[in-house]
């Protein structure tokens, strides 16, 4: 180091607060503000990450520190089997008060709480966000019922973003209606990227194969960037499908993986590129409204879990917890996740080739980690704090922040209505019209699949739940049609499933 280590300013960079430009270390000279880096293999293994998620983060993080140093900061790097306070508080003994910007993970925030208290490091406002704390609050308040488009309308006044004299362009602020077709094969995707496996590349999954060589998935640093330059290209990449993303964003394809998602929130969620550096980009781009949008109102409801995250306490401080568990559970849920989350076949071709890419690498898009994970775990009424740990280890997008509102408060009704007003559930016909899973499963969609009665059984359990709720007023209608025979077939398919995967054996057709 050019400078003495105790002359230097010196922040703390979490895991993921990989930017060179939007956090304080970049306010001055970059020689006189230090860099702190920790490696921590305790947090590594806090949880069965997934492999890929490991490597990502790790390798992500050496190429940052290498790129900071590059810039003139001076670098402290530590690899430990000691979690972040013990480190930190190490490191002030020898070079005084750290700053630290303020975590967006309660997890890491928690844990470095008390260093705060005793004055050892000095936590900083975190300027990496796209909205402010008011506008959440004046729109849509600290306590539930929880609506977006309150917030939603707000940020998009705020910001002027697709406003024309304060109104939104195109005569509406949601183009949703427009943004719900199956894509049949045209037009075509692009050719997914692939990455440049450089040496740090190599060591990081030598790294991890070695010393988490029991945690789940494979790593592969050719299908994800690591360098800030693979980060641009990535961006670059996802402008080219944002033409398409709109028309096509509930879609889901065994032929594509992502379809014409951008695959971004790993990338920002580390912020190897920022909100800002995204959102501006794809508003300069050629692409239709309706696609314009959808992700726009993706990055925002981004911001939106973030703040019913803090403001809440991560739930905490909401009352909808179950007696025994002390965890979020309204429907009182609490069949075990099945090993078919981990790669056991479960015969529904719709749910194995999720779960494929999911253990492959670490990712699919939303919807089908709404529509078929999600879907499945309610339809089961597996326990949602199990589910969501399971989201929060296996995808290399998944933090805190944002997994716990997606999964607790959308993904699953563990929440009642404090985030949605009814649940994300269906049976065939959905999956059937939004994919082509059903074309290569043994069920037949419209002859012997078993998904709508694992709905109808759903709705017949907590049908009393949902009285009152607008929302589900036709479901129970329909319910409160079918016949009796039907209803104990209903029944009867739940419990064989649930069972069937209990054992980790196939479900199989019923004649």
């Amino acid at each position: 180091m050019s400078k003495s280590i105790d002359s230097v300013n010196w922040f703390f960079v979490p895991y993921d607060q990989l930017n060179h430009d939007i956090f304080p270390w970049a306010d001055s000279n970059r020689d006189n503000n230090g860099l702190i880096f920790i490696e921590s293999s305790k947090k590594g293994n806090s949880k069965n990450f997934h492999k890929q998620k490991l490597a990502l983060l790790l390798s992500n993080m050496r190429h940052f520190s290498k790129e900071a140093e590059s810039l003139g900061h001076p670098i402290i790097y530590k690899s430990t089997t000691l979690g972040y306070s013990e480190v930190l508080e190490d490191l002030y003994e020898q070079i005084g008060s750290i700053k630290v910007v303020k975590p967006a993970e309660r997890e890491l925030r928690f844990e470095l709480e008390p260093l705060g208290k005793a004055g050892k490091i000095q936590f900083l406002e975190h300027d990496g966000w796209l909205t402010k704390r008011s506008w959440f609050l004046e729109s849509v308040g600290d306590k539930p019922p929880f609506r977006m488009d309150r917030f939603y309308q707000r940020v998009r006044k705020e910001t002027g973003i697709l406003m024309e004299q304060g109104k939104p362009t195109g005569g509406k602020y949601s183009f949703d209606s427009e943004n719900r077709f199956p894509w049949k094969g045209d037009p075509e995707t692009q050719k997914e990227l692939e990455f440049e496996v450089d040496e740090i590349d190599n060591e990081v999954m030598d790294l991890v194969n070695e010393k988490f060589s029991s945690h789940p998935g494979k790593c592969d640093l050719s299908k994800v960037p690591t360098t800030l330059e693979q980060n641009i290209d990535s961006l670059n990449w996802a402008l080219g499908n944002l033409p398409h993303f709109g028309r096509y964003e509930d879609a889901m394809s065994t032929k594509s993986r992502y379809l014409f998602h951008s695959k971004l929130a790993t990338s920002i969620n580390l912020h190897r590129l920022s909100p800002r550096e995204v959102i501006d980009s794809a508003l300069s781009a050629q692409a239709p409204l309706n696609s314009l949008e959808g992700f726009f109102r993706q990055m925002i409801w981004r911001e939106y879990v973030r703040h019913i995250h803090e403001v809440t306490d991560g739930f905490r401080a909401l009352e909808v917890f179950d007696k025994d568990s002390g965890e979020p559970n309204f429907l009182n849920q609490n069949n075990p996740l099945p090993e078919t989350y981990w790669g056991k076949k479960s015969g529904f071709n719709c749910l194995d080739d999720v779960v494929e890419s999911v253990m492959d690498e670490g990712w699919t898009h939303h919807i089908p980690r709404l529509m078929i994970l999600s879907n499945f775990a309610n339809l089961l009424d597996i326990n949602p704090r199990e589910l969501t740990t399971w989201f929060h280890e296996a995808f290399i997008d998944a933090y805190d922040w944002v997994v716990e509102p997606n999964v607790l408060g959308m993904g699953t009704y563990s929440l009642g209505d404090a985030m949605m007003t009814k649940p994300y559930i269906s049976g065939t016909p959905y999956i059937n019209k939004m994919s082509d899973y059903c074309k290569t499963c043994k069920f037949d969609p419209k002859k012997n699949c078993m998904v709508s009665n694992l709905y109808w059984a759903f709705i017949e359990r907590h049908k009393s739940a949902f009285e009152g709720n607008i929302r589900m007023a036709m479901p129970l209608r329909s319910l409160a049609k079918r016949s009796d025979e039907k209803k104990e077939q209903d029944k009867l398919s739940f419990e064989y499933i649930l069972s069937t995967l209990s054992r980790d054996d196939e479900v199989m057709i019923q004649s």
